[in-house]
């Protein structure tokens, strides 16, 4: 499997009405070469850990599974045209004309049953036992049933690791249908409309390409994600004041501090204003032949 992660600046002709910008800085992380249900948790387990970091409290997570839709739609044997009449009235949750659309379907009693209970199979466990006793008269490859096996069994995961995280299903969730080939989710805060990081699996990526590989992985804007940490919370950076001097252990020990990541201003010859001047909260000092860095607080 490779692991990958990316972060861009991406540009909507539409922006979102909920946002005030046109153009997200997207980040996200891709797992390619795996098609089990572990995979997908890493991916999810990765989204969790990123916004936690973040500062994000009060989360809720919402699964889904596009198998279920796709392959009701598969074996009620929809024509195109009927599909996206009905994918059109799912995703407006037009519970009237689902109804009326319903009927006019050339499907038996079964499936128009649960294409009407669609939209209110969101919620929690419970909603993934109703959708089994519905889906179990017509699931005649066993497909749906093992969609559902996929969301308990990622549910399970989530519930010993996460056990004070809110999680539901919504089994109409279709947004991302024609991309994603399996499970779905989905991250909410309280303060936001919308989601603040989504993603599932999409094995079929590459198929344009000849070659269709395994995949999941989750994406998310990092201006969102920006406008929930806390810079306070960081502990303080170390910036070390360096005094001017010919002296070659000084210039090694500050390339290895600044290997390491500290921050280093090299005081030049002639220069007014000293450490605190310069925003240093600590200095070289040189003793017993050694330079060391001393706290100035």
């Amino acid at each position: 499997p490779n692991r990958l992660c990316y972060a861009g600046t991406v540009l909507h002709a539409v922006g979102d009405p909920l946002e005030k910008s046109r153009s997200p800085m997207q980040i996200g992380a891709e797992l390619y070469g795996h098609s089990g249900l572990e995979s997908d948790y890493e991916a999810i387990q990765l989204m969790l850990e990123m916004l936690a970091i973040s500062g994000i409290q009060n989360l809720h997570l919402d699964l889904g599974h596009v198998s279920i839709y796709r392959g009701l739609v598969e074996l009620a044997g929809l024509n195109v045209a009927q599909e996206a009449e009905l994918f059109d009235v799912l995703q407006r949750k037009a519970g009237a004309e689902l109804g009326e659309l319903v009927e006019r379907f050339p499907v038996g009693d079964g499936f128009k049953t649960i294409f009407n209970a669609l939209p209110k199979l969101n919620g929690g466990q419970d909603v993934l036992d109703q959708a089994g006793k519905l889906l179990a008269g017509i699931d005649a490859n066993g497909m749906l049933a093992a969609a559902l096996a996929d969301l308990r069994g990622i549910a399970d995961r989530l519930r010993r690791d996460y056990p004070v995280l809110s999680l539901s299903f919504d089994l109409a969730e279709l947004r991302g249908y024609h991309y994603h080939t399996g499970i779905v989710f989905a991250a909410f805060v309280p303060s936001l409309g919308r989601e603040i990081a989504r993603g599932g699996r999409y094995d079929n990526v590459g198929q344009v390409f000849g070659r269709a590989r395994a995949a999941t992985g989750f994406s998310a804007d990092l201006k969102v994600l920006a406008t929930f940490y806390d810079v306070s919370a960081d502990a303080p950076v170390r910036t070390v004041f360096a005094p001017y001097c010919e002296d070659a252990d000084l210039r090694e020990t500050v390339r290895d501090l600044r290997a390491s990541g500290v921050q280093v201003i090299q005081q030049l010859p002639g220069q007014q204003g000293g450490a605190e001047d310069m925003g240093c909260n600590a200095i070289l000092e040189k003793q017993a032949q050694c330079w060391v860095v001393k706290s100035l607080a």
